[in-house]
């Protein structure tokens, strides 16, 4: 029987899917980006949380450069720390405009991810990526508002749970709207060219 999670799921790809196929509000189509471009959805608009540093965040401070936001967890097995490392050959490949990306990381497992923890894991990246998070409450309520789900499974009673969740990257451009939503295991070179034009007015 299909759960209330995968439906909500399906519901959420179809509506992205159906926002990249949207013509863009401002001008972006033509301009050739490898991601889907999302330009004009109005979902993603929220986001106030804390970073690994003890800060309040959210996404106006970061007016001025490309951000990208991903939402995962410390102990995930393969997809968090596959796209930590992309993003890092990201910025690697940059150079000098690496300093002009912000990377985003928005933990959905508050429960265990505390401050300390993203503090060690995030930056261990990069130094430059900054781990964000908040309490469940919160948590939940910015993950909704970006359309990604998660749940936990296995020992849910306890600490040796996994976490199911949406695996793709949000981009915005330097003037804080969403722009792009990157799927994973998307190649670096496509990340970088995509965050050129983002830079270059595109």
């Amino acid at each position: 029987m299909i759960s209330m999670l995968q439906r909500s799921m399906a519901a959420g790809v179809a509506m992205v899917l159906l926002a990249a196929c949207s013509p863009p509000a401002d001008g972006g189509a033509g301009a050739g980006f490898g991601s889907t471009d999302i330009t004009g959805a109005q979902y993603g608009q929220t986001l106030r949380l804390t970073d690994h540093l003890g800060r309040s965040r959210t996404l106006a401070d970061y007016r001025g450069k490309v951000v990208t936001l991903f939402f995962g967890y410390t102990q995930c097995p393969d997809v968090c720390p596959t796209n930590l490392v992309n993003m890092a050959e990201v910025m690697r490949q940059l150079g000098p405009d690496a300093d002009r990306l912000q990377v985003l990381f928005v933990t959905i497992d508050p429960e265990r991810d505390t401050q300390a923890l993203l503090a060690d894991y995030v930056p261990a990246f990069d130094p430059r990526f900054v781990g964000l998070f908040g309490d469940p409450a919160t948590t939940q309520a910015v993950a909704k508002d970006f359309k990604v789900f998660y749940q936990k499974q296995g020992d849910v009673g306890g600490k040796a749970y996994t976490v199911d969740h949406s695996t793709g990257t949000y981009v915005f451009d330097p003037q804080g709207r969403l722009r792009l939503y990157v799927r994973h295991g998307e190649k670096p070179e496509v990340i970088v060219a995509d965050v050129k034009k983002l830079l270059a007015g595109k």
